[in-house]
This record gives C-alpha cells, structure tokens and sequence, in this order.
C-alpha cells in the first residue's frame, strides 16, 4: 500500500460484508423554557425536532463527502429519537447497514447534525445552548465484534 504524505484510505477490498449496526447519542443542554417552546413547537423557525431529524437523516447519508478518509455506505436504515428532560435533550442516532465497514462515523454525524440543528433552531431564543457527551452506545459486526458502553 502506497502511504502518501502520511494519509491513507483503509483498503477493505477483501474483507466480508456483514450487517453492522452503531447507536450514538449526544446531548444538548438548553434552559427548560426552550425545551417547553420545543416540546409546543412554538420555535419561530418551526418544528426543531422533525427539522433536526431530517437534518441528521442527510447528514448520515453524506459521511464520506464529510470526512476524508471515510468510505461510502450505502444505509439500510437511520433512526434518530429525541428524549425531552428538563435541561436536556437526548439524542438517540441509529444506523445500520450491511458493509465492509462499520457504521459508527455515520451515527456520529447523524446525532451532531440533529444537535447543531437544534441548536441553529433556537440559538436566538437560547444563547446558552451546548452541545456535549457526544459518544458510542452500541456497535455490532465486524471483526471487532459486539461493543457496548458500560
């Protein structure tokens, strides 16, 4: 394998595809007027969380234009889910595929794509917003096997 300038893309050519499944989840905190404005859909710009979720649906489908060295996928499935809490809302990304590569930057983007929406979505109601605890909940297939967060 030629390495050029230190970069290279993971040949994965000879290895098997099977169905891989990740589960990411970020969090972003807001103060608990906004998650009532969310929850009535009385944002001005709209309904934030089907926004947030079709926002982190296309950005899932579009990982590899997004991350260099990443490989297309051809999803079978993205699931995005939203917990409401006071302060917070969980984001639940989920996607799944058969391939020769694991799905995991995919659940990743999906759930900071749905944060940065809502984020976007209220940032004018709520300039305190953060985004954080991005992380891997679940993979499965694979070489590596089945992870799962403690």
């Amino acid at each position: 394998m030629r390495i050029i300038n230190g970069v290279k893309m993971v040949d994965i050519g000879k290895k098997p595809a099977t169905l891989r499944e990740a589960v990411v989840q970020a969090s972003i905190y807001l103060r608990p007027q906004t998650i009532k404005l969310i929850a009535n859909k009385k944002v001005a710009k709209g309904d934030v969380l089907t926004i947030a979720k079709c926002a982190g649906i296309l950005a899932a489908k579009k990982v590899d234009e997004l991350i260099p060295l990443c490989h297309p996928l051809l999803l079978e499935h993205v699931e995005i889910d939203f917990k409401l809490e006071r302060k917070s809302i969980l984001i639940t990304a989920r996607c799944k595929t058969k391939a020769k590569t694991g799905v995991e930057m995919e659940a990743m983007v999906a759930s900071c794509m749905s944060a940065l929406t809502i984020y976007d979505m209220c940032k004018s109601i709520d300039r305190s917003a953060m985004i954080n605890q991005i992380r891997l909940i679940e993979k499965t297939g694979g070489r590596s096997g089945h992870y799962k967060r403690k």
